[in-house]
């Protein structure tokens, strides 16, 4: 009988994992849209309980020259305004690359119990990386973190477009 409970969970297991990988693939096409507005690749979906995808968002920091624009607030606004509520308990954030101390902020100002992320970001990360906010158990809110989904194919679009798109900036 244990042999056959841990089938299960295994399957179990299996299961989310493609999930994840089938919503991290949802997440790519939206990171590649940014492109078309030279915002850095970066998308997001938000599913609900049974998968579903409830909103998606992508970098628009260029596109709107507003520097809360992440991928991950525009999919947070766009699923609170299609619930009609602030609180996106039941979801999961699906995003490219592991979100910044902001959009950390608002996942767990949004109460959104689980997030997956493809690529680390070494330099502003804000879920085990730099800093784990999602983790911590100061907030009144704590997040489950499944990292690494796809974490190649998200990488290597950002690697192209800091290599290609966009040269270093001046300093001002």
């Amino acid at each position: 009988m244990v042999g056959h409970v841990q089938t299960h969970r295994v399957d179990a297991i299996d299961q989310a994992l493609s999930s994840d990988q089938a919503a991290m693939r949802l997440a790519l096409a939206e990171a590649e849209l940014a492109l078309t507005t030279a915002d850095v690749p970066v998308g997001a979906v938000i599913l609900d309980a049974d998968g579903s995808v409830l909103a998606h968002g992508r970098n628009e920091r260029e596109k709107h020259e507003d520097p809360t624009a992440h991928a991950e607030i525009v999919a947070i606004r766009r699923a609170a305004e299609t619930r009609g509520d602030w609180q996106l308990t039941g979801t999961t954030l699906v995003v490219t690359l592991e979100p910044c101390v902001m959009c950390a902020g608002a996942i767990v100002a949004a109460r959104i119990p689980r997030v997956v992320f493809g690529a680390w970001d070494e330099k502003a990360g804000a879920a085990g990386s730099v800093y784990d906010l999602l983790r911590d158990r100061r907030l009144t809110h704590r997040v489950e973190v499944v990292p690494d989904v796809l974490a190649e194919e998200s990488a290597a679009l950002l690697r192209e477009f800091f290599a290609t798109t966009r040269a270093p900036r001046p300093a001002r």
